[in-house]
């Protein structure tokens, strides 16, 4: 499969420009969907061995604009994986109970404990996103995050909680597709918010946003990845294959059997 630079060198400067939200290689659609399901099958036994051993985790970001396909790449990636070594954590709105705390505090009680993995629906990086469009708070606040933002990760990642950090990137024309069809369809209504439409205006603005957040917090030990989101089975693909490499780089194993195991007999 054809694979684009998705992973930006460490603290670098991002251009969203320059980079195709429509990449596909020029792959066919059935031979990605046959190597994602592949790939899916080597995630599967990866990751019953992760949860076996439970020495370290796997905590996943997935960030997006509205209609971004966050949700739906959640469903595709980690379908058949066990559900009782997996989970998924949105965050959405804060309490006002979590806004009486720093803006971390929400987040750390869901990092994946050891031998899970982990997946964030929107996360910490919300407060560096909505928070700085809306001014929700001084520039001087939300500036400070970005080194609170990495801090908190080195901190992770030094508890043996390996991060993946995927922004799917669509295009605005592809985003107005999107909610048209959701719109447009019954058993999709559910799914569309007025409140969207304001969001959407903001478009540059958040473009403005995430470019900064990735230049900011794309360190060596958790690096963002650019997923071309508009083709949704190559995102498919792509996400899959970031976190088969991943967990076959953690290389988790199976503990040793306890001890006299061979002579024990199971009675009739």
């Amino acid at each position: 499969m054809s694979e684009p630079t998705i992973k930006p060198k460490p603290l670098s400067r991002i251009n969203l420009n320059d980079f195709d939200p429509d990449f596909h290689g020029n792959d066919d659609k059935q031979d990605v969907v046959a190597a994602t399901d592949r790939l899916q099958e080597k995630m599967q036994a990866l990751q019953n061995r992760l949860y076996a051993e439970s020495k370290q985790s796997l905590l996943i970001v997935l960030q997006a604009m509205d209609t971004g396909g966050k949700d739906g790449a959640i469903r595709k990636v980690f379908e058949g994986v066990n559900p009782a070594g997996v989970y998924v954590k949105p965050f959405k709105a804060p309490t006002p109970d979590e806004l009486a705390h720093d803006f971390l505090w929400r987040i750390h009680p869901h990092v994946p404990g050891k031998g899970y993995i982990g997946v964030f629906n929107r996360s910490h990086y919300e407060d560096v996103l909505v928070v700085r469009v809306n001014n929700l708070v001084p520039k001087e606040v939300w500036k400070r995050r970005y080194d609170h933002i990495n801090n908190f990760e080195r901190t992770l990642v030094d508890a043996n909680v390996r991060i993946l950090k995927f922004y799917l990137h669509i295009s605005k024309a592809e985003q107005k597709k999107r909610l048209q069809e959701r719109l447009d369809t019954p058993e999709k209504n559910w799914k569309f918010s007025p409140g969207d439409l304001p969001v959407r205006e903001q478009w540059d603005a958040y473009m403005d946003a995430y470019a900064e957040l990735l230049e900011r917090c794309n360190t060596d030990y958790a690096r963002w990845h650019i997923v071309p989101a508009n083709c949704k089975w190559y995102r498919d693909w792509v996400i899959t294959k970031a976190i088969v490499d991943t967990l076959e780089d953690m290389n988790p194993q199976y503990p040793p059997p306890a001890p006299g195991l061979d002579a024990i007999v199971i009675p009739d």
